[in-house]
């Protein structure tokens, strides 16, 4: 064997074993790139809740405004009920297609991004850290956060509202659209039919 066959030889044994294990290494990269992102369906599943729920909520409280502005106080009630099961017939319909989409791209998309930007050992932390305790337990503080976000809405209403309804007329004005007129007071009770009018001579 010449010299020259011995160190093409060695080249291409050296060759193979590299791209041996560089698809070792990318195979296990995907595998935990897959990992992750079942451990982390619960948060694509909530990606897409709130992309089917944020327009909702904003119409719902557009809803809410016209309602206390332009509808009668003893019909409010039975428009908002009204709204709400249109409201979460909405959601119902849509949210699992919507999540079916973002279960599907997760692959495409976040997994490509995770392969190509991490390493395999900082996959290997990600992954640790999904499934640690600590991180399991600081998902569990989910209803704590939603609470706290509601909480904070609520004491926001009263702050918030007369700068939306501010808001309201200014665009209006710009567009030239007549202001909101306020809801219109209730019914009042009709008054006591007039005393029959005394018989004469009495």
């Amino acid at each position: 064997m010449t010299r020259r066959t011995t160190i093409w030889l060695g080249a291409a044994l050296l060759a193979a074993a590299f791209a041996s294990g560089a698809a070792a290494q990318s195979a296990t990269k995907k595998d935990l790139v897959q990992k992750i992102l079942q451990l982390q369906q619960s948060e694509i599943e909530g990606v897409a809740r709130s992309i089917v729920e944020r327009p909702a909520a904003q119409m719902m409280q557009e809803a809410g405004l016209a309602l206390q502005r332009q509808v009668a106080p003893d019909k409010r009630e039975a428009m908002g009920k009204a709204i709400e099961a249109e409201v979460k017939k909405y959601i119902d319909e849509a949210y699992p297609l919507v999540r079916e989409r973002a279960i599907r791209l997760a692959p495409s998309t976040l997994g490509a991004a995770l392969e190509e930007n991490m390493t395999e050992d900082e996959l290997k932390q990600m992954v640790a850290w999904f499934e640690s305790p600590a991180n399991k337990k600081f998902q569990q503080l989910g209803p704590v956060r939603n609470a706290f976000v509601q909480k904070v809405l609520a004491e926001s209403m009263a702050t918030v509202d007369p700068k939306v309804g501010a808001l309201d007329a200014k665009i209006r004005v710009i567009l030239g659209v007549p202001p909101a007129t306020p809801a219109p007071a209730a019914s009042a009770a009709p008054r006591p039919a007039a005393p029959a009018a005394r018989a004469s001579g009495k």
